[in-house]
């Protein structure tokens, strides 16, 4: 029989299981800070139909889908966590209680060109929190302590938020006269770190017909200096001039000073005015989090404020608040960066046992009771060589192995050797443990992400 050659897709991560220990470390510190903040776990369908992912239609959209027919059934996978988060809001909302707080990290899946970095199946981590016709300016403002959070779990710390207000954007628009062009500037805007205001500013002016005053006058605005009480002190200049922009504003200011009484330290975030972000349905605070070492990485972990989350499913006015971590992306770059912590145990087992006798009676017991005291064992039952075996536990990493012979047994005790150190010694399965627990507190103190 002729054999397939094995090989992945391109666009699709697959781990070895090492750096899968380490994403499933990140997956875990996600989830554990998303919980503190007294967030719900979701999970939706990966498929969903067609009609309902594509509700708002879009050309960029369908082309980037992956859609198939299944008999009379038009299927699609999704290709973000917020199109099913809408459909699952309005399907329940008569069975969810308001505000509604929901995690959820899942594979997402994107027909687009793969490149380095750039995945077709991808992991998302996204929050949310959905109101029932209203909802509170105070979730904007906390939303960036669950992002500060997040990161400095894992190990980051040298990252910024970068809040701006799309109302500020809309009302000074307005203020130009630019109203019925604002989708187009917002867009470009929103280029600008990537290509430049001389860029930006030709766009503006030779495509979507933007006087070239208005155009300076924009470029002029979205870049003032002095920082976030610098900005803020800019904004009230233009006070009194547009309502939309008056309101922007004042929520701008209210976030910056709640976000400071979440515990997001002043020089962990900074207003930017040219935060616009590119998706429409945006309508008020947008955040973007950004490596300082390494800006070229663009955001690692984006979101802001809609009005409308189910309009095209439901006439409930939900609106809400949400962030989304790249997750595949950002695990890629910190692998390539060199950030992940390679000291941190990947081991798939704290202890392995190996049984110095034919008769595995006394192993089976020292492992069962080992596992009911919270250590993750391995119990050897190959018939290999002495060297294979100790092989076997120093290639996997796992910190701690037991011996147990007939000595050991007739004495009542075992023999555990730490690895990394090499330091034996004999003491009863009781002092094991502790013995066992001590040693791994200390070598999982390490957090999955190193900042340099």
């Amino acid at each position: 029989m002729e054999k397939v050659k094995p090989r992945t897709l391109s666009g699709f991560m697959e781990l070895l299981p090492a750096p899968q220990v380490q994403m499933e470390r990140i997956m875990q510190v996600l989830r554990e800070t998303y919980a503190l903040y007294g967030f719900y776990p979701l999970d939706t369908p990966l498929i969903e139909s067609s009609e309902v992912l594509l509700a708002k239609g879009g050309g960029e959209t369908e082309k980037q889908i992956y859609r198939f027919t299944k008999g009379d059934s038009d299927l699609s996978l999704r290709f973000d966590l917020t199109v099913p988060l809408a459909k699952y809001v309005a399907q329940h909302y008569g069975e969810l209680t308001f505000p509604f707080r929901r995690f959820q990290i899942g594979k997402v899946y994107r027909g687009e060109r793969a490149q380095r970095g750039r995945f077709r199946e991808f992991y998302q981590a996204d929050i949310d929190v959905i109101g029932d016709g209203k909802l509170d300016i105070i979730n904007e403002a906390e939303v960036p302590s669950i992002i500060y959070k997040t990161f400095t779990s894992l190990g980051l710390e040298r990252f910024k938020i970068r809040i701006n207000n799309r109302k500020v954007l809309n009302g000074f628009f307005a203020i130009l006269g630019l109203t019925e062009k604002a989708g187009d500037v917002m867009r470009t805007i929103d280029k600008l770190e990537k290509i430049g205001a001389e860029k930006v500013k030709t766009i503006l002016v030779e495509d979507f017909g933007v006087e070239a005053a208005a155009a300076d006058e924009l470029l002029k605005f979205i870049e003032t200096p002095g920082g976030t009480e610098g900005i803020l002190a800019a904004l009230d200049s233009y006070k009194g001039k547009n309502e939309v922009f008056d309101l922007g504003a004042e929520e701008l200011k209210t976030v910056a000073t709640y976000m400071q009484a979440f515990g997001v330290p002043a020089d962990h975030f900074e207003i930017d005015l040219t935060i616009a972000r590119g998706l429409d349905y945006y309508t008020g605070t947008v955040y973007e989090t950004a490596m300082l070492d390494h800006p070229e990485i663009g955001s690692i972990c984006s979101g802001g404020r809609y009005d409308n989350l189910a309009e095209y499913y439901t006439d409930k006015q939900l609106p809400g608040v949400g962030i989304s971590i790249g997750l595949t992306r950002l695990f890629y770059v910190l692998g390539e960066q060199g950030y992940l912590n390679d000291q941190m145990n990947k081991a798939p087992a704290d202890v392995l046992i190996l049984p110095m006798t034919d008769d595995m009676g006394a192993a089976i017991k020292t492992a069962t009771a080992l596992r009911e005291s919270g250590i993750r064992t391995q119990l050897y039952g190959e018939q290999k060589k002495f060297k294979h075996k100790i092989g076997y536990a120093d290639k996997l990493g796992i910190p701690f192995v037991i011996f147990l012979g007939e000595d050991e047994i007739n004495a009542g005790v075992v023999a555990v050797k730490d690895m990394e150190s090499g330091e034996q010694v004999k003491v009863s399965l009781n002092e094991a443990a502790k013995l066992i627990h001590d040693g791994l507190a200390k070598k999982n103190a390490g957090k999955v992400i190193c900042d340099k």
